[in-house]
């Protein structure tokens, strides 16, 4: 381990920070930019996906769910990270609310727009399946931008290792670790979003309700179930049966996935 410190990458040699912009009076931070570029660009692929014949959604209609979508990921993902991983948050109210504390939860932000979808759906009497088959497709842009900015601000890093690409967190300790984020970004992000694009433009999956959003659900479980392996747990935060909390929630989804994957057939269109 003393070797591979002296090799190791340091985080400060990689000239990054946290904040994009500083004006002095006003600073942008990449984090927020993640979120802003999360949703543009979800918002664009989303009204890609319906020019697709046979859309269960219109284009007016992804105009107005866009604001759903963004309260959803928001409420979500905030309350997400104080149930499942710092609950002590709620006895000060107002730090709930201060998101560069401890930050989001990836699956507090699924529930959120799921239950946001939900709603929305109801509302404009759309088939909520179909509809989450779509949005699962654009899910992953957003989770990319995130963990990148994770990156950025140096946070949520890995276990200690001696790999090549090990890196020194300042924030953490003197030892290098795994770049966690980064394999999050990757798995969680790019190679999900690139199957589900394969799957919806290549194949007839978009007219199987459920097989699509099954996918993204068993994938994203797998996924973060295999990072959480390489990712440093959150202290102070108990499991179950030897895993850690971020593995513990990805069980329901995994046999939501199935659900979904398994009924899909009957459904088709």
């Amino acid at each position: 381990m003393a070797a591979a410190t002296s090799q190791a990458i340091h985080f400060d040699d990689l000239g990054l920070s946290p904040i994009a912009l500083d004006l002095g009076f006003f600073q942008i931070r990449w984090y927020s930019l993640a979120y802003f570029g999360g949703v543009l660009l979800g918002w664009w692929y989303f009204a890609k996906l319906t020019e697709k014949g046979g859309s269960p959604i219109s284009k007016d209609n992804i105009d107005d769910f866009i604001i759903y979508a963004v309260l959803g990921i928001i409420l979500g993902g905030r309350l997400g990270y104080c149930i499942f991983y710092n609950p002590e948050l709620f006895l000060t109210p107002i730090k709930v609310l201060q998101m560069w504390n401890g930050g989001m939860s990836f699956h507090g932000g699924v529930i959120g727009v799921s239950i946001a979808l939900f709603i929305f759906c109801k509302q404009k009497g759309l088939s909520l399946i179909r509809v989450a088959d779509y949005l699962a497709c654009v899910y992953p842009i957003g989770h990319i931008l995130g963990r990148f900015a994770n990156f950025v601000n140096g946070e949520l890093w890995g276990k200690p290792t001696d790999v090549s690409w090990a890196i020194i967190f300042p924030d953490a300790d003197n030892l290098p670790r795994h770049p966690s984020q980064l394999y999050e970004a990757g798995l969680e992000g790019v190679a999900i979003f690139m199957i589900l694009f394969y799957m919806f433009w290549r194949t007839d999956a978009r007219n199987r309700p459920g097989l699509l959003v099954g996918t993204f659900a068993i994938l994203s479980a797998v996924a973060r179930f295999g990072v959480e392996f390489f990712r440093e747990p959150d202290e102070g935060v108990n499991g179950l049966l030897g895993m850690s909390m971020g593995q513990v929630l990805t069980i329901p989804m995994i046999f939501f996935g199935l659900y979904f994957l398994i009924t899909s057939k009957k459904r088709a269109v």
